[in-house]
C-alpha cells in the first residue's frame, strides 16, 4: 500500500552556508536509497525542506513493502557444484544454504555458459523489503553521506553514548501517511511531535498529524516556513516591497539571499538607517561591513550610489519592530564608524611610504617577499606596455605596478581582505595620481570570477596580465602545480583571466608561449639579485619542462574557456590543433570553421582532408614544396592544380586580411576537383618522379585547406 512518507531531522542551528546544500542532498540521498530498494518510483516526487534548525523531505507514494523481484542467482561453475553423478556437492549445498535453500533446489537448477565455462544458476523470487528496514538504511545512508565539512561529536542522553553529525540532533520525525515509521538514527527513535519557532510558535510541541500536514502545521503552529525555496521568494519579496517603499533598490546578492534564507525560519524585513556622514566613506567598505558582518542588504539609488539605509531581516515579527531596527542601527553604527577609523587612518600615509614594509610580507616561502615581487611585477608590466603602447604606457604601467600591493598593509584591507586594489584605487586617488594609474591598481585582479569585468584601461591590462602571468610562472617555478580538485593559489583562475583578457580585448600583440617566455626571462633578471636577506630564488633543474607543462596548462584552460563560449570540441579540436599563439585570433577561426561547417561540400572536404592527411604522414622522406605541371600526366590531377592555382592567391589574400570567413568559403570549389582526384588518380604508383609530384600536389593541397583550422576534425 502507497502512502506518502515524511522525515525530519530537527537539530541545533546548522550552518547557514552549507544549509541549502544539506537540505537538497539529505533530500536525494534519502530518496535515491528509497528507489535502489524498490520502494518508490524512480519518477517520485521528491520535496525537500531545510530551515536553521531542521532537515526534512516529502517523498509521494512510498510502498509499505517492496514488490518481490525475480532474481537469477549465480551459483558455481558446474564442474564444481556436480559430481559424476549429477549429485550436488558440499560446496554447491553450502552455497544453497547461504541463500536459505537446500539440496531440494538441485533439479530446478539451469546451466548456461558464462564465458567460456558452463555454470549454475538458480531462479528465485526475493522478498520485497518492508519500508521499515529500508528507510532504516536510507537514513543510515543519507547521513553518512551528507556533505559535511566537519562533524561535531556529542554525547546522548544517556551520558555515555555518542554520535558524529553536523549539529546536535534532538528529534527524529518519520509519517507513512498517518503511521510513525519506528526507525532511530543518532540515539533518536522516530516519532510524530516536532518543534515551531523558538518564540513565535503557538503550539510547542507540533503533532503532526500526517506526512502531507508537516508545511501547513508548521506554517500555521509553527510559525516556520519550513520549505527554503519558498522562504527564499518570501524574503525576496519582502525586501523588493519594502525598498520600493523607500524608492531604493537592495543590492543583488544571491550568496546573501542564501545565508539570510538559512538563517530564519519566520522572516521580516525591515528597514533601518544610518548617519549620512559614513557616507563619505568608501561605499564598497560600507557595503561590504553590512554585507558580511550583519547580514544586511544594503539599498542603492538609481544611480548606483549608497544611501543611508539598508534592510534586515529579522526572526520574529514583534507587533512595533521599533526596538529591533534600533538594535540594528546601533550596531551597524559602530561597524561603519570602524570603517571610517581605518579610511581616515589609512589616507594619513602614502601607498608609496609603505612598500619599504612589503619587504617583511612574505609572498611564498619558496619564492620572495611582496617587496621583491613588486620588482617583477613591474618589469613584467613594462615589458608588456612597451608591447601594447608606447613608452607613455610602459611608464603608467610601472607606476600602477610599483603601488598595486601597497594597500595591502592598510587597516582597511587588513579587516577587509576583499577590499584589496579597491582600497589602492581610493587612496592613489586621494594623493591626486592619474585616473590610469588608480584604476590600473584596482583593475589588477580582474576578472575575479568566472564573467567578471576586465580592467577598463591599457594600463589597467598591462598589470592584470603581468600579475597573473608572474604568479603562474613562479609557482610552476618553486612547483605549486594544481593537481585534482586542489588549486590553492588559484592558478586556473589565473589562467583563465589571461586568456579573457588577450581574447576579449583583442590583443592581437601578443603570442602566448612568447608571453609567457618574455615573463620568465623578467623574473630571471629580478632574482638573480638576492633579496633583503641575501637569498635568492632557488631554480629547480627541470626548469624547462616545468615551463612547458605550464603552456599545456593554460591551453587545458583555453580549450574549457572556448568550450564554454559554445563551440563544439570538433570545432576547438579543428583550430587548436594548428597551435595558434594569438588568441585574439581564435574566435574569428572559430566563426569560420563553424560557417565552413555548414556548407554542403564540407563533409567531402572534411573527409578528403583527412585522407590528404594521412597519406602525407605515411610518406617517407621531404616532399617537396613544388609542383612541376609536366609531370601531371592525368586530367584529373591537372584540374585539380588548376584549381589550386586559381584559389590560393584569393585564400591567401583573404587570410592576410583577416577574413577567415570568405577563405574558408573559397574551398566549396575544390569539392569538384578533389573527389575526381581521388577517384582516378592513383598517387602511390611505381614511377617515382609521377609519385613525388603528386605528393608535391597534395601537401600545398592540405596547406591551402589548413591555413585557418585543421578541416580533417571535422571528418566523422
Amino acid at each position: 500500500m502507497s502512502k506518502n512518507l515524511l522525515v525530519e531531522l530537527l537539530v541545533e542551528e546548522l550552518p547557514p552556508k552549507s544549509l541549502k546544500q544539506l537540505g537538497a542532498s539529505f533530500a536525494q540521498l534519502l530518496a535515491d536509497s528509497l528507489k535502489a530498494q524498490g520502494l518508490i518510483a524512480h519518477d517520485a516526487t521528491i520535496t525537500p525542506y531545510a530551515t536553521p534548525r531542521r532537515l526534512a523531505v516529502h517523498i509521494a507514494n512510498v510502498a509499505a513493502q517492496a514488490a518481490d523481484q525475480a532474481v537469477t542467482q549465480k551459483l558455481m561453475p558446474v564442474k564444481v557444484g556436480l559430481d559424476a553423478q549429477g549429485q550436488a556437492t558440499p560446496p554447491l549445498l553450502k552455497k544453497l544454504a547461504s541463500l536459505g535453500a537446500d539440496a531440494s533446489v538441485v533439479p530446478q537448477l539451469k546451466r548456461a555458459l558464462d564465458g567460456k565455462t558452463e555454470t549454475l544458476f538458480w531462479d528465485t523470487t526475493v522478498t520485497g523489503i518492508a519500508l521499515t528496514d529500508g528507510l532504516q538504511k536510507a537514513l543510515e545512508e543519507a547521513i553518512g553521506k551528507l556533505p559535511i565539512p566537519k562533524v561535531m561529536t556529542y554525547q546522548l542522553a544517556d551520558g555515555w553514548s555518542s554520535v558524529n553529525f553536523v549539529r546536535p540532533a534532538h528529534a527524529l520525525t518519520a509519517l507513512h501517511g498517518a503511521d510513525v515509521v519506528p526507525v532511530s538514527v543518532l540515539g533518536l527513535q522516530a516519532g510524530r511531535e516536532t518543534q515551531g519557532h523558538r518564540f513565535e510558535a503557538k503550539v510547542n510541541p507540533i503533532v503532526l498529524h500526517n506526512a502531507d500536514s508537516y508545511a501547513q502545521q508548521l506554517s500555521t503552529e509553527g510559525a516556520v516556513i519550513v520549505s527554503f525555496a519558498e522562504r527564499h521568494a518570501e524574503i525576496v519579496r519582502q525586501l523588493d516591497v519594502a525598498a520600493a517603499h523607500e524608492h531604493l533598490t537592495p543590492i543583488d546578492d544571491d550568496a546573501l539571499l542564501d545565508e539570510v534564507t538559512a538563517l530564519v525560519e519566520h522572516p521580516n524585513a525591515l528597514v533601518g538607517q544610518f548617519d549620512a556622514e559614513f557616507l563619505q566613506v568608501p561605499q564598497e567598505c560600507l557595503i561590504l561591513t553590512m554585507k558580511a558582518n550583519q547580514k544586511y542588504f544594503p539599498l542603492l539609488d538609481a544611480n548606483g550610489k549608497l544611501a543611508n539605509k539598508f534592510l534586515l531581516v529579522s526572526n520574529i515579527r514583534p507587533a512595533d519592530p521599533a526596538q529591533v531596527i534600533a538594535g540594528n542601527e546601533r550596531v551597524v553604527r559602530s561597524r561603519l564608524a570602524d570603517a571610517k577609523f581605518f579610511f581616515d587612518q589609512d589616507r594619513k600615509k602614502t601607498l608609496a611610504s609603505r612598500l619599504p614594509e612589503l619587504d617583511k610580507v612574505v609572498y611564498h616561502n619558496k619564492a620572495y617577499t611582496q617587496g621583491k615581487r613588486i620588482h617583477s611585477v613591474c618589469a613584467i608590466a613594462k615589458m608588456i606596455g612597451a608591447q601594447l603602447g608606447n613608452s607613455e604606457l610602459a611608464d603608467q604601467a610601472m607606476k600602477a605596478s610599483e603601488l598595486a600591493k601597497a594597500d595591502l598593509l592598510t587597516d582597511m584591507v587588513g579587516e577587509f581582505p576583499e577590499l584589496q586594489g579597491i582600497m589602492g584605487r581610493y587612496y592613489a586617488q586621494h594623493e591626486g595620481l592619474s585616473d590610469d594609474v588608480a584604476f590600473a591598481i584596482e583593475d589588477q585582479y580582474k576578472p575575479r570570477f568566472a564573467g567578471d569585468e576586465l580592467p577598463r584601461n591599457p594600463a589597467g591590462i598591462c598589470l592584470a596580465l603581468a600579475d597573473k602571468l608572474e604568479t603562474l610562472v613562479i609557482m610552476f617555478i618553486i612547483g605549486e602545480v594544481p593537481t585534482g580538485d586542489k588549486d590553492p593559489f588559484a592558478l586556473r583562475r589565473h589562467a583563465l583571466g589571461v586568456i579573457r583578457i588577450l581574447i576579449e580585448k583583442n590583443l592581437a600583440h601578443f603570442e602566448l608561449n612568447q608571453l609567457i617566455d618574455q615573463t620568465y626571462r623578467e623574473i630571471l633578471s629580478i632574482t638573480a639579485i638576492p633579496n633583503a636577506q641575501g637569498v635568492f630564488l632557488k631554480l629547480p633543474p627541470n626548469l624547462e619542462e616545468l615551463l612547458l607543462q605550464l603552456k599545456k596548462f593554460v591551453w587545458e584552460r583555453l580549450v574549457g574557456y572556448l568550450r564554454e563560449q559554445g563551440y563544439t570540441a570538433q570545432e576547438v579540436d579543428a583550430v587548436l590543433s594548428l597551435n595558434p599563439q594569438h588568441l585574439s585570433d581564435i574566435p574569428k577561426r572559430l566563426a569560420a570553421v563553424r560557417a565552413f561547417a555548414a556548407l554542403p561540400e564540407a563533409v567531402s572536404l572534411a573527409a578528403a582532408n583527412k585522407r590528404v592527411g594521412n597519406i602525407l604522414k605515411k610518406t617517407e622522406g621531404a616532399i617537396a614544396d613544388a609542383v612541376n605541371p609536366d609531370w601531371l600526366p592525368e586530367a584529373d590531377e591537372q584540374a585539380l592544380y588548376q584549381a589550386l592555382q586559381d584559389i590560393q592567391p584569393k585564400t591567401k589574400k583573404a587570410f592576410a586580411a583577416g577574413d577567415y570567413t570568405a577563405s574558408l568559403q573559397l574551398l566549396a570549389t575544390l569539392k569538384a576537383p578533389v573527389d575526381t582526384f581521388f577517384d582516378h588518380v592513383m598517387v602511390n604508383v611505381d614511377d617515382e618522379k609521377l609519385r613525388n609530384n603528386r605528393l608535391a600536389l597534395l601537401k600545398q593541397l592540405h596547406q591551402t585547406m589548413n591555413q585557418i583550422a585543421d578541416l580533417s576534425k571535422l571528418a566523422t
